[in-house]
């Protein structure tokens, strides 16, 4: 039947110390006994309440305990795990919860006024669920705390399967977001995979479940990313389904001091984040701050989805002189395509990678390219790969592609591979914004700009940002008669759209940013860019 996670929660949680902690929140412990309980109760009252094999559950909540547990609840129920960017306007989230069909909703109270704001137009979902610190929950929806006691904690009875799917929906490459299908046994060979090479790994339910009883509960992790994305989400998700502690933080906002105190008070071993939007606040709170906080826990930390440079690299070693530095270039439909790692003593070029062993790199006919060659190439991953975009068959056919009678994910970033196999990355071949790790479709940002009664058309670029990775910019061809305000035109889009998707500055064009043909002049709107913020 394949690897399933629901499965491999029922084999590993009983064989595990019931006190372990399986989430530290601020001051909050929820132990693993505790954990099984609620998981395993709100798995059975969602089935009861109509769940089926297959259904969607969505998750609208920041990093808390409740998070990991709803999909570790949905895992065992046999629901597909819908991730929402909690940073959309109600409009936004409720294109996710319609696009994915979602039957179950989960969410936390702060949340409750956009919920009930889209809840008329979403038929399909037909269990809401709240997590109310307070115990009040809106009329429509039950309390999370409830369901969680809602039975005797055992072990739900239902045959799963490997080809149960898993959603990251992701806006990156895909214009509106699309939910990117994953079946849990794919995801669980690519993680078996890297295992592999450092020994023998448990190859059946049984072996690990063996192995778990005796190696006892795994290390501490503390995902500093939002867990609704998937650099968070993945790298939660493997500690809880070995056994380990996931540690979360508790503002609204990420706060290098935040993070420093509980990793000064949690000892965790592994930090995960995203390149220098992280990294650098991180480095620059410990310059300012020498010997304030115990960081010799730390043995691994790992980015993925933005830009980490070498200069912040060096110097987090500076203070965590025993770490290894995990660097990833992946996404969400291609897990994996290469990885950067770097010790202290070493000097690894920024946006260089190794080749993962399930990539190649081919130019845009489709040949492959020699490594050495200097020719830009286009990476693409071997399987296991995702089933496909969820209710896009137009997309999925573009991303994942039959070459040699291999299907591959090419998700389209462009590099250039030397001769010793490393890879240098060019971009992406569309017009992709990265910022900070939160990935931006310029139409949209577009779109809402040209919406404003001063702005004739808008072209929307991503330049390089120190501290964003890149940073969203607007170049606009205003109206007759109409002068720039750029506070008034990005307050018109943070009414439309998430916060992040608001241009950090706007510009008016000095040169043509369309075609002959209509069609947009990315380059040329770049240029303009750059020329008046230089």
């Amino acid at each position: 039947m394949g690897w399933n996670f629901g499965d491999i929660l029922d084999a590993v949680e009983p064989v595990l110390p019931q006190d372990h902690a399986a989430f530290i929140h601020g001051a909050r412990v929820v132990t693993l006994g505790e954990s099984r309980q609620i998981t395993n109760n709100l798995a059975r009252a969602l089935i009861a309440r109509g769940a089926q094999p297959g259904d969607k559950i969505a998750i609208y909540m920041r990093n808390r305990p409740e998070y990991l547990m709803a999909v570790a609840a949905g895992f065992k129920a046999r629901m597909t795990h819908v991730n929402v960017n909690y940073r959309y306007t109600p409009e936004e989230v409720w294109y996710i919860f319609d696009n994915s069909d979602a039957q179950t909703v989960v969410y936390s109270t702060e949340f409750r006024d956009a919920v009930a704001q889209i809840r008329p137009r979403l038929p399909k979902v037909k269990s809401w669920v709240e997590v109310s610190p307070d115990g009040k929950v809106a009329d429509f929806a039950e309390r999370f705390e409830d369901l969680a006691a809602e039975g005797n904690g055992g072990p739900v009875e239902i045959e799963r399967s490997g080809d149960d799917q898993f959603f990251i929906y992701t806006g990156g490459t895909t214009g509106m977001p699309k939910g990117v299908m994953w079946a849990h046994d794919d995801l669980r060979e690519i993680t078996l995979q890297a295992a592999r090479k450092l020994g023998p790994v448990p190859e059946t339910l049984e072996a690990l479940a063996a192995a778990a009883k005796t190696v006892g509960p795994q290390g501490r992790i503390l995902p500093a990313p939002p867990l609704m994305h998937g650099t968070g989400l993945l790298t939660g998700m493997g500690t809880m389904l070995a056994g380990g502690t996931v540690i979360t933080l508790e503002g609204a906002a990420f706060d290098p001091i935040e993070l420093l105190d509980a990793v000064d008070r949690h000892k965790p071993q592994t930090l995960v984040i995203v390149g220098d939007s992280f990294g650098r606040p991180i480095l620059n709170a410990l310059n300012e701050n020498p010997g304030r906080w115990d960081v010799s826990s730390i043995m691994v930390i790992v980015s993925s989805g933005v830009m980490w440079s070498y200069e912040v690299k060096q110097g987090m070693l500076e203070h965590m002189p025993g770490a290894m530095l995990s660097d990833g270039f992946s996404s969400s439909e291609a897990l994996g395509m290469g990885q950067s790692m770097m010790a202290k003593g070493m000097e690894v070029q920024t946006a260089k990678f190794m080749l993962g062993e399930r990539c190649k790199v081919f130019d845009e006919n489709d040949n492959p390219v020699e490594p050495g060659s200097g020719v830009p190439c286009i990476v693409a991953i071997g399987p296991p790969n995702p089933v496909g975009y969820y209710k896009d068959e137009e997309k999925t056919a573009r991303t994942f592609r039959t070459i040699g009678g291999v299907r591959y994910s090419i998700p389209g970033d462009w590099c250039v591979v030397e001769a010793d196999g490393t890879l240098t990355l060019l971009g992406r071949g569309n017009a992709c914004i990265n910022t900070a790790g939160e990935k931006v479709f310029p139409e949209e940002v577009e779109e809402a700009l040209k919406t404003h009664p001063s702005v004739e058309d808008a072209l929307v670029v991503g330049m390089p940002d120190e501290k964003w990775g890149q940073s969203v910019t607007g170049v606009v061809r205003l109206a007759a008669g109409a002068s720039l305000d750029e506070a008034v035109l990005r307050a018109h889009v943070r009414a439309n759209l998430a916060g992040y998707k608001t241009p950090k500055r706007i510009v008016v064009a000095d040169r043509d940013i369309r075609a002959a043909n209509g069609k947009a002049d990315y380059p040329s709107a770049k240029a303009s860019a750059e020329a008046q913020l230089a």
